[in-house]
């Protein structure tokens, strides 16, 4: 068996907080030359580089930024036992890092992620906002617990992660009360109504879109937006009907004063949890996986 050699790592740790050799010297009180040895030696027995100059500076590698995580959690648990063993309050807390696919919209995410903080009230939630690849790319080196997603991580990309599918909605159009007339005749009353849509290439667009295609029936696009809420602001306005997940449709109706002028049920919108788990392990993400699909969907999960 290999063993880690604890004082090195402390070392290690120790530098990367300071910021330089010289810091950690000061604060370990101990020889630079003393530490820097330290380190190669912790480098050698990992067979990694944790560190690298960068003109006058010392910064992590991508390994170093993953064993300063473990690191941190490691010298935190070590306090923690020392409260322990005397009786004090450890103050220790359950921890959720989790990425969010920047397109998915923000009640949807804090409607997915809420049943985590109800089954855990001491939990220390942090989100991350992002793009699937810079997501998954975190997830493989462990800053993240889980990655929230409307598309599964791809066999193409090269991160070892598992998609589990939380469940799947239809698509409620809705529109400021100048377009009320709309619903009369849904859904073939699209057709040629000013439309506000996600931009090209999200999923709830390629649904959309095959649909559209399906149907023959085609809205005169108005706008396209990165954003949701954005969009959802202008649809406010009365700039066009938009689209969103029907699971928010008495959050959307109340926030923004429209109106739903009808469901379609063929242009569905699924969601996932990431992580590089095969089984769910972690308390808080197995929590919102079976509020997800027992009842934030509603309904079993489509194939």
């Amino acid at each position: 068996m290999e063993w880690l050699n604890y004082h090195h790592l402390f070392y290690f740790w120790t530098v990367a907080r300071a910021g330089s050799i010289a810091r950690a010297s000061e604060e370990l009180r101990l020889a630079q030359p003393t530490i820097s040895n330290q380190l190669k030696t912790l480098e050698a027995s990992l067979g990694v580089k944790l560190l690298e100059r960068q003109g006058r500076r010392l910064v992590l590698t991508d390994v170093g930024r993953t064993v300063l995580r473990y690191a941190d959690d490691i010298f935190r648990t070590g306090r923690e036992l020392q409260r322990a063993v005397k009786g004090l309050p450890t103050g220790q807390r359950l921890r959720l890092v989790a990425g969010v696919l920047d397109v998915i919209p923000k009640r949807m995410a804090a409607l997915l992620l809420q049943p985590a903080v109800d089954a855990h009230p001491d939990l220390l939630l942090v989100c991350r906002e992002g793009p699937l690849p810079q997501l998954l790319a975190a997830l493989a080196i462990h800053e993240l617990d889980v990655v929230i997603a409307d598309v599964p991580a791809s066999e193409q990309v090269k991160v070892k992660a598992f998609n589990h599918r939380l469940g799947d909605t239809a698509t409620t159009f809705f529109a400021a009360p100048r377009h009320a007339a709309l619903r009369k005749g849904f859904p073939k009353s699209l057709a040629g109504a000013p439309t506000l849509l996600p931009s090209e290439g999200t999923a709830l667009r390629r649904s959309l879109d095959a649909w559209f295609d399906a149907s023959g029936i085609h809205p005169a696009i108005a706008g396209e937006f990165d954003d949701s809420a954005l969009m959802k602001a202008f649809g406010a306005r009365g700039l066009g009907v938009f689209p969103a997940p029907s699971v928010l449709e008495a959050e959307i109706r109340a926030q923004y004063g429209v109106q739903a002028i009808g469901t379609l049920d063929g242009a569905r919108e699924a969601f996932y949890a990431i992580t590089v788990e095969r089984r769910l392990r972690h308390p808080a993400v197995v929590a919102l996986a079976e509020a997800a699909r027992d009842e934030v969907f509603g309904a079993p999960v489509r194939g």
